[in-house]
């Protein structure tokens, strides 16, 4: 009788520990759908790196703008820059990917939506819990959002400059424009700085920077052609 009271406890204990842990995966499950659908119509008010430069420095400039008032010449010109294929994958670029390691490239092969889930989501630096996460949360986000908020979303947190977060700060401090008024070479020059924002320069540019600003606009124009920016620019879009 003894035996069976104990093994009846200790069955009972054993059922009360899972339903604690079906109830904490269905808890940590919820959290996640809601973490990646609500930056899918609400704008983040900051990233978690952002807030470290804030610290850091003792303030960022970043203003939020909606698409609308980007100038498209811009979008295109990040897409190019960054991420020339981003309407044609699901988050990975895996021939960028297969090809950053064959050259045994520091940086490369990350999309646009790895960038984003990155900023929005997770910290910076290159570690392999960051990058299972990354792995996790890029299929989602790609699931949730719409690629024109994926790029929306780029534009207003990818860092510019030392301090200088997002298009409209950064159309500001280089060109003195709003980001609705960008020409197609200041979108080149601006897009041109994205993987070094803190030792490259938008205003100020050596022949390689200027090099490398004509392979952007060019670029630019392509995508525009051949329809690799019709996942994010609406028809008649300048």
């Amino acid at each position: 009788m003894a035996r069976k009271k104990v093994a009846k406890r200790r069955g009972g204990r054993r059922g009360r520990w899972l339903r604690v842990l079906r109830r904490g995966a269905l808890g940590a499950a919820v959290l996640l759908v809601l973490a990646v659908a609500a930056p899918a119509v609400i704008d983040p008010p900051a990233t978690p790196y952002m807030m470290a430069e804030s610290r850091r420095l003792g303030g960022v400039a970043q203003d939020w703008v909606p698409m609308e008032r980007i100038a498209p010449v811009m979008a295109r010109a990040a897409v190019a820059a960054e991420d020339a294929d981003f309407c044609l994958h699901w988050g990975f670029d895996l021939d960028a990917i297969r090809a950053a390691i064959a050259s045994g490239a520091d940086r490369g092969g990350s999309t646009i939506s790895q960038q984003v889930v990155k900023n929005v989501y997770l910290w910076q630096g290159r570690s392999w819990p960051r990058k299972a996460l990354e792995a996790v949360l890029t299929p989602a986000v790609e699931a949730v959002w719409t690629k024109r908020r994926i790029l929306e979303v780029y534009l207003n947190v990818a860092e510019f400059g030392e301090g200088v977060f997002g298009v409209a700060a950064a159309a500001q401090a280089a060109f003195g424009v709003p980001p609705d008024r960008l020409s197609a070479d200041q979108a080149a020059r601006l897009a041109s700085v994205l993987p070094s924002p803190k030792t490259r320069s938008a205003a100020r540019l050596d022949a390689a920077g200027g090099r490398r600003v004509a392979r952007i606009a060019d670029g630019a124009a392509v995508i525009a052609a051949d329809g690799r920016a019709a996942c994010f620019q609406r028809d008649g879009a300048g």
